[in-house]
């Protein structure tokens, strides 16, 4: 490979490497910042001393949202939310890309028009709240995952990725005798692992940072995500008092000795870890699904 030396594809170099590296930092900094104040004292948090590390270095904020049992029940709760609707969100989006991808397919057109119509046009708040609890889905984990059990854009993408793969791999499995569903999990899954991976990603992304839904169709504290319960400390700085007064999560008289701002950043800690924990390992499927899925229309 001829690498270009010229002045001007040098000074492009640079201006990309150092906009890459500055957005590196913009991203990192608030990160390194929330785990600083989480393990750090109190003391030193009330002072304002807490930047980039940790000063005092403990625990005790971790140690008090896992006694109090809120957390790690809301955390459960997001898991279980996460693993099943991403697992709903695949199946039926490949379920459904997929026929729409082939060109003899009777109304495809019409199909085609009918998704695209949903990503501009909704029914509303109320009536999908009506909806739901018609259903009898309010206050059970199906009201947060049923109604969004496809996206439509994430079925367009996944859609032109099927529409990429070559005809002549399909045509030679019907020769040999294979049906439809056959090929579809045989050869096109297998093709399509960088496009499963990043829609995945964007359907698990989506369920796991979800707290409005939850607040609109749960009324039962112990079914709260974790987002719901991060949303609660970190904006209603009285919830924990108030939790404590009815019993539900810290005892006050203990929370005396954990600063309050360490107990909310532990919890906003607790929510980033899973995703850094799981996207370097999909990231090269992601980088890859993205720019394939945008290569043909």
């Amino acid at each position: 490979m001829v690498r270009d030396k010229s002045p001007s594809s040098i000074i492009l170099d640079v201006i990309i490497h150092t906009s890459l590296i500055i957005l590196l930092i913009v991203t990192i900094l608030p990160i390194l910042h929330v785990a600083a104040i989480s393990f750090s004292s109190s003391t030193a948090i009330n002072r304002g001393l807490v930047t980039f590390y940790p000063k005092g270095f403990n625990l005790n904020a971790y140690i008090k949202v896992w006694e109090a049992g809120t957390v790690p029940n809301a955390f459960k709760n997001s898991v279980i939310y996460t693993v099943v609707g991403t697992a709903i969100n695949m199946v039926l989006t490949i379920t459904t890309a997929y026929p729409l991808s082939k060109k003899d397919l009777p109304f495809k057109k019409f199909y085609t028009t009918l998704i695209v119509i949903t990503m501009f046009f909704g029914g509303g708040l109320i009536p999908r709240f009506l909806l739901v609890t018609k259903l009898g889905l309010y206050n059970t984990m199906w009201a947060l995952i049923l109604p969004g059990a496809i996206s439509s854009w994430n079925l367009i993408v996944m859609r032109t990725f099927f529409q990429s793969i070559p005809v002549e791999i399909e045509e030679s499995a019907y020769l040999d005798g294979a049906n439809d569903m056959q090929i579809l999990f045989r050869i096109v899954l297998p093709l399509s692992q960088a496009s499963l991976a990043t829609i995945g990603l964007f359907y698990a992304v989506g369920h796991w940072n979800s707290w409005f839904s939850a607040l609109i169709y749960l009324k039962s504290n112990s079914k709260y995500p974790l987002q719901l319960v991060l949303r609660e400390i970190v904006i209603q700085g009285q919830m924990a008092k108030e939790l404590a007064e009815q019993g539900d999560t810290f005892l006050w008289q203990e929370m005396e000795m954990v600063s309050v701002e360490s107990l909310k950043y532990a919890t906003l800690f607790i929510s980033i870890v899973p995703m850094l924990i799981v996207y370097p390992f999909i990231q090269k499927y992601f980088v890859k699904g993205v720019m394939i899925g945008s290569l043909k229309g």
